[in-house]
């Protein structure tokens, strides 16, 4: 899977073979969530809260780029790298 940002040991990632809705994968640790590009809200698993924070505070910052990642993913081409969170 693809890992297209990483900042304060989250790593976002997004699969090209994904189904909808839109979505992106966070990972921190052992813990993974699914987040809904065009809600922000979590759509499985679930993140630790001060991770859960910094990955939405990101998402808002960057949902453009996200959804232009996941159109990438649909058409099976690599998504792009986006700029962590600083």
């Amino acid at each position: 899977m693809p890992t297209i940002s990483q900042f304060f040991g989250i790593v976002i990632q997004m699969f090209w073979r994904e189904h909808a809705p839109p979505h992106f994968h966070a990972l921190y640790a052992e813990h993974e969530a699914l987040i809904d590009i065009r809600t922000l809200e979590v759509i499985g698993g679930r993140l630790p809260k001060r991770a859960l924070a910094l990955t939405i505070e990101w998402a808002v910052e960057h949902r453009e780029e996200l959804m232009e990642d996941w159109k990438l993913c649909q058409l099976k081409q690599l998504p792009r790298r986006i700029a962590p969170l600083e």
